[in-house]
């Protein structure tokens, strides 16, 4: 299993590649605040443990157990924040919660975590009773 840094690595180039067709160096130094020779470095890990394929001064692409990873990190994100949107957390802080706990949850909490949103989902007069709750406080 990869690493939370290589995580963040690999949910941050499936994003990218996956809205603009690639991942640069830069944009994914820009993304994750870090020096470009830090992504460098995790870009050659990553080609070693063959989450994906990189070729010097020609870029790189995720194999199929890097693309596999990205789609279930991307997932998890996604799912946190529905999670936390549903509970009540202010939108302001949901993106900063979700990065704070995401590597921290086993995916057991996390299919949980996913059968609470769809429980939620399912019947919205749910998210209106669990409102309800908070301002009855």
């Amino acid at each position: 299993m990869p690493t939370p840094s290589m995580e963040d690595y690999i949910e941050q180039i499936y994003n990218l590649m996956e809205s603009k067709g690639y991942a640069r160096v830069s944009d994914i130094a820009e993304q994750l605040a870090v020096h470009p020779s830090s992504v460098t470095k995790m870009v050659q890990k990553l080609d070693k443990d063959e989450y994906l394929n990189y070729e010097k001064y020609r870029g790189f692409i995720l194999t199929p157990k890097g693309k596999k990873i990205g789609e279930r990190l991307v997932f998890r994100h996604e799912l946190l924040e529905q999670f936390l949107e549903i509970i009540g957390v202010d939108e302001d802080k949901i993106y900063e919660d979700v990065e704070g706990i995401e590597h921290h949850l086993s995916w057991h909490s996390i299919d949980r975590i996913g059968e609470l949103v769809q429980y939620f989902k399912t019947d919205k007069t749910r998210i209106d009773d669990l409102r309800k709750m908070e301002h009855e406080k």
